[in-house]
Protein backbone atom coordinates (compact mmCIF):
# COMPACT_ATOMS: atom_id res chain seq x y z
CA UNK A 1 0.00 0.00 0.00
CA UNK A 2 1.29 3.08 -0.96
CA UNK A 3 -1.21 5.70 0.75
CA UNK A 4 -0.57 9.81 1.51
CA UNK A 5 -1.19 11.32 4.77
CA UNK A 6 -3.06 13.69 2.54
CA UNK A 7 -5.47 10.82 1.21
CA UNK A 8 -5.99 9.80 4.53
CA UNK A 9 -6.75 13.19 5.95
CA UNK A 10 -9.78 13.12 2.66
CA UNK A 11 -11.28 10.22 3.60
CA UNK A 12 -11.29 10.88 7.30
CA UNK A 13 -12.65 14.46 6.70
CA UNK A 14 -15.29 12.62 4.09
CA UNK A 15 -15.81 10.22 6.69
CA UNK A 16 -17.36 12.91 9.37
CA UNK A 17 -19.31 14.96 6.91
CA UNK A 18 -20.52 11.74 4.70
CA UNK A 19 -20.02 14.34 2.13
CA UNK A 20 -17.70 14.68 -0.63
CA UNK A 21 -18.68 18.80 -1.39
CA UNK A 22 -18.91 19.70 2.10
CA UNK A 23 -15.11 17.66 2.79
CA UNK A 24 -13.79 19.98 0.07
CA UNK A 25 -14.97 23.15 1.70
CA UNK A 26 -13.72 22.41 4.75
CA UNK A 27 -10.02 21.56 3.43
CA UNK A 28 -10.53 24.43 0.39
CA UNK A 29 -9.72 21.82 -2.02
CA UNK A 30 -12.03 21.72 -5.18
CA UNK A 31 -14.66 18.74 -5.31
CA UNK A 32 -12.91 16.89 -8.39
CA UNK A 33 -9.65 17.26 -6.23
CA UNK A 34 -11.44 15.11 -3.25
CA UNK A 35 -13.11 12.54 -5.42
CA UNK A 36 -9.96 11.94 -7.00
CA UNK A 37 -7.62 11.28 -4.05
CA UNK A 38 -10.61 9.68 -2.50
CA UNK A 39 -10.66 7.46 -5.41
CA UNK A 40 -6.84 6.46 -5.52
CA UNK A 41 -7.40 5.65 -1.67
CA UNK A 42 -10.15 3.16 -2.53
CA UNK A 43 -8.08 1.45 -4.89
CA UNK A 44 -5.52 0.44 -2.61
CA UNK A 45 -8.39 -1.63 -0.54
CA UNK A 46 -9.91 -4.79 -2.24
CA UNK A 47 -12.96 -4.16 -0.03
CA UNK A 48 -15.14 -1.12 -0.43
CA UNK A 49 -14.71 1.91 2.54
CA UNK A 50 -18.25 3.26 1.27
CA UNK A 51 -20.76 3.44 -0.68
CA UNK A 52 -23.28 5.32 -2.61
CA UNK A 53 -27.05 4.60 -2.28
CA UNK A 54 -29.09 7.27 -4.19
CA UNK A 55 -27.20 10.43 -4.02
CA UNK A 56 -25.86 9.96 -0.72
CA UNK A 57 -22.50 8.07 0.57
CA UNK A 58 -22.40 6.02 3.15
CA UNK A 59 -19.02 4.89 5.22
CA UNK A 60 -19.34 0.95 5.39
CA UNK A 61 -18.36 -1.33 8.24
CA UNK A 62 -14.46 -1.16 6.94
CA UNK A 63 -14.50 2.27 6.08
CA UNK A 64 -15.10 3.42 9.57
CA UNK A 65 -12.74 1.01 10.96
CA UNK A 66 -10.16 2.65 8.58
CA UNK A 67 -11.22 6.26 9.27
CA UNK A 68 -10.73 5.82 13.39
CA UNK A 69 -7.24 4.32 12.00
CA UNK A 70 -6.40 7.47 9.82
CA UNK A 71 -7.52 9.56 12.52
CA UNK A 72 -4.94 8.40 14.92
CA UNK A 73 -2.31 8.46 12.74
CA UNK A 74 -3.10 11.78 12.00
CA UNK A 75 -2.72 12.85 15.84
CA UNK A 76 0.33 10.89 16.08
CA UNK A 77 2.09 12.90 12.44
CA UNK A 78 0.33 16.04 14.41
CA UNK A 79 2.05 15.13 17.90
CA UNK A 80 5.46 15.05 16.13
CA UNK A 81 5.12 17.96 14.52
CA UNK A 82 4.70 19.37 17.87
CA UNK A 83 7.05 17.98 19.59
CA UNK A 84 9.72 19.08 17.26
CA UNK A 85 8.96 22.73 17.52
CA UNK A 86 8.83 22.55 21.17
CA UNK A 87 12.46 21.06 20.75
CA UNK A 88 13.10 24.57 19.00
CA UNK A 89 11.51 26.12 21.68
CA UNK A 90 8.80 27.33 20.15
CA UNK A 91 5.48 27.27 21.44
CA UNK A 92 3.69 24.29 20.19
CA UNK A 93 0.18 22.73 20.19
CA UNK A 94 -3.74 22.59 20.41
CA UNK A 95 -5.51 25.80 21.86
CA UNK A 96 -9.03 24.84 22.66
CA UNK A 97 -11.36 28.13 23.65
CA UNK A 98 -15.38 27.91 23.97
CA UNK A 99 -17.27 32.02 23.49
CA UNK A 100 -20.32 33.14 23.81
CA UNK A 101 -21.40 34.78 20.31
CA UNK A 102 -20.90 38.43 21.06
CA UNK A 103 -17.37 37.94 22.48
CA UNK A 104 -16.62 36.83 18.88
CA UNK A 105 -15.94 40.63 18.66
CA UNK A 106 -13.56 40.99 21.01
CA UNK A 107 -11.41 37.15 21.31
CA UNK A 108 -9.64 37.33 17.54
CA UNK A 109 -8.13 40.52 18.53
CA UNK A 110 -6.87 38.98 21.78
CA UNK A 111 -5.24 36.08 19.74
CA UNK A 112 -4.29 37.77 16.58
CA UNK A 113 -1.05 38.32 17.99
CA UNK A 114 -0.41 36.15 19.77
CA UNK A 115 -1.45 33.22 16.71
CA UNK A 116 1.04 35.40 14.54
CA UNK A 117 3.97 34.66 16.65
CA UNK A 118 3.30 31.08 17.54
CA UNK A 119 2.89 29.54 14.51
CA UNK A 120 3.28 26.13 15.82
CA UNK A 121 -0.49 26.53 17.62
CA UNK A 122 -3.56 25.05 15.97
CA UNK A 123 -6.62 27.23 17.52
CA UNK A 124 -10.32 25.96 17.26
CA UNK A 125 -12.41 28.10 18.69
CA UNK A 126 -16.73 27.21 19.49
CA UNK A 127 -19.01 30.19 19.17
CA UNK A 128 -22.13 29.12 20.74
CA UNK A 129 -24.02 29.98 23.57
CA UNK A 130 -23.54 30.57 27.53
CA UNK A 131 -24.60 27.40 28.32
CA UNK A 132 -22.92 24.98 25.96
CA UNK A 133 -20.37 27.50 26.76
CA UNK A 134 -20.07 26.41 30.50
CA UNK A 135 -20.76 22.63 29.68
CA UNK A 136 -17.91 22.50 27.58
CA UNK A 137 -15.81 23.78 30.30
CA UNK A 138 -17.18 22.27 32.61
CA UNK A 139 -16.67 18.96 30.66
CA UNK A 140 -13.34 19.43 29.89
CA UNK A 141 -13.47 19.89 26.60
CA UNK A 142 -11.48 23.29 26.17
CA UNK A 143 -8.80 25.14 27.56
CA UNK A 144 -10.82 28.47 28.29
CA UNK A 145 -14.01 29.87 27.52
CA UNK A 146 -15.20 33.71 27.26
CA UNK A 147 -18.43 35.01 28.95
CA UNK A 148 -19.55 38.02 30.28
CA UNK A 149 -21.40 35.78 33.68
CA UNK A 150 -19.19 34.07 35.59
CA UNK A 151 -20.58 30.53 36.57
CA UNK A 152 -21.26 30.26 39.90
CA UNK A 153 -21.55 26.59 40.10
CA UNK A 154 -17.40 26.01 39.07
CA UNK A 155 -14.14 26.66 40.84
CA UNK A 156 -12.84 28.54 38.18
CA UNK A 157 -9.73 30.89 37.78
CA UNK A 158 -10.01 34.15 35.57
CA UNK A 159 -8.76 37.07 33.98
CA UNK A 160 -10.90 40.39 33.48
CA UNK A 161 -10.88 41.52 29.82
CA UNK A 162 -13.20 44.75 29.44
CA UNK A 163 -16.32 45.84 29.77
CA UNK A 164 -19.68 44.80 28.13
CA UNK A 165 -22.63 46.94 27.87
CA UNK A 166 -26.04 46.44 26.41
CA UNK A 167 -28.11 48.98 25.19
CA UNK A 168 -31.84 48.91 24.18
CA UNK A 169 -31.66 49.40 20.67
CA UNK A 170 -33.99 49.94 17.72
CA UNK A 171 -33.91 50.71 13.90
CA UNK A 172 -33.89 53.72 12.30
CA UNK A 173 -37.36 53.79 11.38
CA UNK A 174 -38.25 53.57 15.01
CA UNK A 175 -39.04 56.89 16.59
CA UNK A 176 -36.20 59.12 18.19
CA UNK A 177 -36.70 59.40 22.24
CA UNK A 178 -34.64 62.49 23.71
CA UNK A 179 -36.16 60.91 27.44
CA UNK A 180 -36.65 57.12 28.21
CA UNK A 181 -39.04 54.98 26.15
CA UNK A 182 -41.83 55.23 29.06
CA UNK A 183 -43.53 51.48 30.20
CA UNK A 184 -46.79 51.76 27.82
CA UNK A 185 -44.44 52.69 24.58
CA UNK A 186 -42.12 49.56 25.51
CA UNK A 187 -45.35 47.35 26.40
CA UNK A 188 -46.54 48.34 22.72
CA UNK A 189 -43.41 47.67 21.41
CA UNK A 190 -42.54 44.17 19.51
CA UNK A 191 -39.62 42.56 21.75
CA UNK A 192 -36.73 39.66 19.89
CA UNK A 193 -35.07 37.84 22.30
CA UNK A 194 -32.49 35.36 21.96
CA UNK A 195 -32.96 31.71 22.28
CA UNK A 196 -32.72 29.90 26.21
CA UNK A 197 -29.42 28.80 27.05
CA UNK A 198 -28.05 32.20 25.79
CA UNK A 199 -26.74 35.32 28.29
CA UNK A 200 -27.75 37.91 25.88
CA UNK A 201 -31.64 36.66 26.66
CA UNK A 202 -30.84 36.46 30.57
CA UNK A 203 -29.51 39.71 30.79
CA UNK A 204 -32.51 41.04 28.89
CA UNK A 205 -35.41 39.03 31.01
CA UNK A 206 -33.71 40.21 34.22
CA UNK A 207 -33.93 43.95 32.76
CA UNK A 208 -37.79 43.46 32.03
CA UNK A 209 -38.51 41.85 35.67
CA UNK A 210 -36.04 43.94 37.63
CA UNK A 211 -38.08 47.31 36.10
CA UNK A 212 -41.35 45.77 36.17
CA UNK A 213 -42.14 45.74 32.48
CA UNK A 214 -44.80 44.38 30.68
CA UNK A 215 -44.38 42.81 27.54
CA UNK A 216 -46.80 41.82 24.59
CA UNK A 217 -45.37 40.87 21.33
CA UNK A 218 -42.02 39.00 21.09
CA UNK A 219 -40.40 37.12 18.79
CA UNK A 220 -37.00 34.75 19.57
CA UNK A 221 -33.98 34.27 16.68
CA UNK A 222 -31.03 32.20 17.77
CA UNK A 223 -28.39 34.80 17.13
CA UNK A 224 -26.92 38.11 18.02
CA UNK A 225 -26.38 38.92 13.98
CA UNK A 226 -30.15 37.86 13.19
CA UNK A 227 -31.10 39.88 16.11
CA UNK A 228 -29.15 42.83 14.64
CA UNK A 229 -31.04 42.21 11.37
CA UNK A 230 -34.19 41.63 12.78
CA UNK A 231 -33.64 45.01 14.63
CA UNK A 232 -32.50 46.66 11.57
CA UNK A 233 -35.59 46.00 8.92
CA UNK A 234 -38.28 47.15 11.80
CA UNK A 235 -38.90 43.83 13.59
CA UNK A 236 -38.76 45.29 16.82
CA UNK A 237 -36.84 46.28 19.45
CA UNK A 238 -34.38 44.32 22.04
CA UNK A 239 -31.50 44.47 24.42
CA UNK A 240 -27.96 43.74 22.63
CA UNK A 241 -24.31 44.23 23.24
CA UNK A 242 -22.74 47.49 22.02
CA UNK A 243 -19.70 45.45 20.81
CA UNK A 244 -21.99 43.57 17.97
CA UNK A 245 -23.08 46.45 16.39
CA UNK A 246 -20.31 49.03 16.25
CA UNK A 247 -20.74 49.59 12.52
CA UNK A 248 -24.61 49.59 12.54
CA UNK A 249 -24.46 52.61 15.10
CA UNK A 250 -22.22 54.41 12.62
CA UNK A 251 -23.91 54.18 9.77
CA UNK A 252 -27.44 54.76 11.51
CA UNK A 253 -29.02 51.65 11.02
CA UNK A 254 -29.19 51.28 14.58
CA UNK A 255 -30.33 53.94 16.81
CA UNK A 256 -29.79 53.56 20.74
CA UNK A 257 -33.13 54.08 22.72
CA UNK A 258 -32.90 55.43 26.10
CA UNK A 259 -34.44 53.70 28.97
CA UNK A 260 -34.38 53.79 32.85
CA UNK A 261 -31.87 51.42 34.12
CA UNK A 262 -29.93 50.95 31.11
CA UNK A 263 -27.41 50.39 29.73
CA UNK A 264 -26.78 46.94 31.83
CA UNK A 265 -22.78 46.90 32.07
CA UNK A 266 -20.84 43.09 33.06
CA UNK A 267 -17.07 42.13 32.44
CA UNK A 268 -16.09 39.86 29.89
CA UNK A 269 -13.82 37.08 30.99
CA UNK A 270 -11.28 34.76 30.36
CA UNK A 271 -11.95 31.71 32.65
CA UNK A 272 -10.58 28.14 32.98
CA UNK A 273 -11.42 25.47 35.12
CA UNK A 274 -9.28 26.29 38.56
CA UNK A 275 -8.44 21.83 38.41
CA UNK A 276 -7.15 22.49 34.92
CA UNK A 277 -3.66 20.98 34.55
CA UNK A 278 -3.09 23.93 31.55
CA UNK A 279 -1.03 23.25 28.58
CA UNK A 280 2.43 25.21 27.83
CA UNK A 281 0.01 26.42 24.99
CA UNK A 282 -2.57 27.57 27.48
CA UNK A 283 -0.32 29.40 29.99
CA UNK A 284 1.53 31.10 26.97
CA UNK A 285 -1.69 31.95 26.08
CA UNK A 286 -2.58 33.52 29.79
CA UNK A 287 0.55 35.22 29.51
CA UNK A 288 0.40 36.90 26.70
CA UNK A 289 -3.52 38.07 27.98
CA UNK A 290 -1.58 39.49 31.24
CA UNK A 291 0.83 41.70 28.73
CA UNK A 292 -1.35 43.32 26.27
CA UNK A 293 -4.68 43.18 26.83
CA UNK A 294 -4.78 46.99 28.10
CA UNK A 295 -3.13 47.95 24.80
CA UNK A 296 -5.43 45.21 22.67
CA UNK A 297 -8.52 46.81 24.12
CA UNK A 298 -7.29 50.44 23.99
CA UNK A 299 -6.29 50.19 20.04
CA UNK A 300 -9.26 48.33 19.08
CA UNK A 301 -12.27 49.46 21.56
CA UNK A 302 -11.60 52.78 22.25
CA UNK A 303 -14.63 53.90 20.62
CA UNK A 304 -16.20 51.80 24.07
CA UNK A 305 -15.80 55.10 26.46
CA UNK A 306 -18.29 57.12 24.28
CA UNK A 307 -21.08 55.19 25.32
Amino acid sequence: MNYTLHQLEIFKKVSDLKSVTKASEELFLTQPAVSIQLKKFQEQFSIPLFEIIGRRLFITEFGEEIALAAEKILEEVQSINYKSLTYQNQVAGKLKIAIVSTAKYVMPYLLSEFMSENVGVDLTMDVTNKATVIKSLEDNEVDFAMVSTIPKKLAIERVELMKNKLFLIGGKQHPSFTENITGKQFEESSLIFREKGSATRLAMENYISKEKLITSKKMELTSNEAVKQAVIAGLGISVMPLIGIKTSLFSSELQIIPAKGLPIETTWNLIWLKSKNLSNVAKAFIKHIHLNKRKIISENFGWFEDY
